[in-house]
């Protein structure tokens, strides 16, 4: 039977641990790039869950609540790259060819938003110069603290989550990769958590 409680809520970091994309998936999603959205940061410590064991409708609740949190790029209200107020698009949605084909054209040519737009050589050297040696603000730090805690859960529901994973441990491949799972995910993989030193067989 399949875990309904696999879903969890992610967000991607920029060099100053400010979020830039919030999302939701299950299994490695988090670590792998959707056609719609933006790649995961080569640097996989900045890529963090924000809560995890949840079911697929609380994991929306939660992406939209914190896309409502910090805001988006593009409409004005804050700092996210999202495109949507999230919440949208059940896991294994199957999109007609139709759909695919009018979501294609819409998107080509003047309708693309980077029609025409390049970004100049000092606009690229000035948002550069703005995001070296940039630390978070206590604003942004408390935001994310509490993202991190979410809401109070019942104790019948921290009994359960206790039951479901009594039997899982985390798992990490020596590069910074992690997995929470009953059993080893391959030969390369040792037990703990975090970018440890792999160790030489003899």
């Amino acid at each position: 039977m399949v875990n309904p409680n696999r879903f969890y809520t992610y967000a991607y970091l920029r060099k100053d641990r400010t979020p830039y994309y919030i999302g939701k998936g299950s299994g490695n999603r988090l670590y792998t790039k959707d056609r719609k959205e933006f790649k995961p940061p080569k640097d996989k410590s900045r890529i963090i869950f924000l809560k995890q064991n949840l079911t697929e409708e609380d994991a929306f609740k939660h992406e939209k609540y914190m896309i409502a949190v910090f805001g988006r790029k593009n409409n004005g209200t804050g700092i996210l790259r999202n495109k949507t107020d999230g919440g949208e698009g059940p896991s294994g949605a199957i999109r007609s060819e139709e759909y695919k084909r009018k979501m294609s054209e819409a998107r080509k040519g003047e309708n693309c938003y980077w029609y025409g737009k390049k970004q100049s050589q000092e606009t690229r050297r000035k948002i550069s110069e703005t995001r070296k040696g940039t630390t978070p603000s206590q604003e942004t730090k408390t935001k994310i603290s509490e993202a991190k805690k979410g809401n109070p859960q019942s104790e019948e529901h921290k009994r359960k989550l206790s039951e479901a994973n009594k039997d899982k441990r985390w798992w990490n491949d020596g590069c910074g990769n992690t997995k929470f799972a009953e059993k080893c995910p391959g030969p390369n993989w040792v037990s703990g958590r975090g970018k440890l030193k792999k160790t030489k067989l003899l």
